[in-house]
């Protein structure tokens, strides 16, 4: 499969081939062509525009007046709008250390640009994402239906954890030094009333005790639980967890066939299921591992795991936001981490715009820049909600 060719209005320049007279002898030619495109690189890939501001003299006081200069030049300094938005594209988006940018505008662009200068653009740029950063925060106590997952974070070498909150629309992050549930209550208040999906963690589990919110406790990491215990050396446990694994996996099986049955075949499929589960849950072996897994599922506690029965806008996993949160895990692995609030601050804001910016389908770069020119500017912000 071939790549489509560009069209007319995008080609700037068309060479043409022709066959010399003698080898064309005896040939008709031809309004039609043989096309080949090939894309280079300008010779130099930057402008340098000098804003200059005439100086006047007031001749009774001797004092010196300057023309001032428009906002976005004199807060954008030595970096233009679009360049300071490909700085932040290469560190955010592209997990490029500064040294790498450093060595990516000297070779290739021809430009020597210390690390402070571009540490410098990166800041700005985190200022710029700000006011975007807190719509999307200021949103999430309103959510009907919120999926949360938490990994680990180094800031001058302390251990911090990184929070990813994400719906259908967007994703939001926070980097916080605390792991325990007075992240959610800071977050989301304590009156929220939609329904969290989350692994078992027990922040979760205290989140949900004191306020009464609804919990979706994922499904994925119930089955990777059960599978170390079908797994274990012990047979009385290996032989239960084999059959909860059934029942999951009967469970799966309905919920992909979800759009062949009827909603009331599929209720009907699936409550069977559920009571299968429950019924051998509620009967483990005489162990400690058996007990543990089996005490969550007493009572109405259990609903907690199958909300996404009643609700068919809820996840039975989390997947979705541990898959969000991986981006974030990459960084951490090629950064080692940040070194100050203001770091933390810049990673919170590019990895909340780069998740929401590719869940709504929108040009990363396109929003930093229009970002960075309603901050120098006191313009509108782009919006993301």
């Amino acid at each position: 499969m071939t790549r489509k060719l560009f069209p007319p209005e995008q080609v700037d320049q068309v060479i043409e081939y022709e066959l010399r007279d003698r080898d064309a002898q005896d040939l008709i030619p031809l309004d039609q062509w043989q096309s080949v495109q090939q894309i280079t690189l300008a010779e130099k890939l930057y402008t340098v525009t000098e804003h200059r501001s005439r100086k006047y003299r007031d001749p009774k006081t001797g004092r010196i007046y300057i023309a001032p200069l428009p906002e976005s030049i004199s807060k954008g300094g030595l970096l233009g709008a679009d360049m300071t938005a490909a700085i932040a594209f290469m560190k955010g988006r592209c997990h490029m250390s500064y040294t790498t940018i450093q060595t990516f505008f000297e070779e290739l662009i021809q430009i020597d640009l210390s690390r402070g200068m571009l540490c410098k653009a990166t800041h700005k740029v985190s200022k710029a994402l700000d006011t975007s950063y807190q719509q999307l925060v200021e949103r999430l106590p309103h959510e009907s239906n919120l999926g949360i997952d938490e990994t680990g974070h180094h800031n001058e070498g302390k251990l911090h954890w990184t929070w990813c909150f994400q719906t259908p629309d967007y994703s939001v992050f926070h980097i916080d030094k605390s792991r325990g549930s007075c992240v959610l209550i800071d977050i989301l208040g304590e009156s929220f009333e939609g329904i969290i999906g989350c692994d078992y963690w027990g922040a979760y589990r205290k989140y949900a005790r004191l306020f009464g919110v609804q919990m979706q406790y994922c499904m994925a990491h119930l089955i990777r639980e059960v599978r170390f215990l079908a797994e274990h050396s012990i047979k009385k446990l290996s032989h239960w967890g084999h059959d909860l694994l059934e029942w999951l996996k009967k469970l799966f099986k309905t919920l992909y066939r979800r759009d062949k049955l009827t909603a009331k075949g599929y209720l009907h499929s699936m409550g069977k299921i559920k009571e299968g589960f429950l019924s051998r849950m509620r009967r483990p072996p005489n162990h400690p591992l058996a007990k543990k897994l089996a005490k969550r599922f007493k009572g109405k506690a259990a609903e907690q795991y199958f909300r996404f029965l009643s609700d068919l806008e809820v996840e039975p996993t989390n997947n979705g936001t541990e898959r969000e949160i991986r981006h974030s895990v990459i960084d951490r692995r090629i950064t080692q981490g940040t070194c100050g609030n203001a770091g933390m601050r810049w990673c919170e804001r590019i990895w909340t715009i780069l998740a929401t910016c590719k869940k709504q389908n929108r040009n990363v770069f396109n929003f930093i820049h229009e970002s960075i020119l309603a901050h120098w500017t006191d313009q509108c912000y782009p919006r993301l909600l």
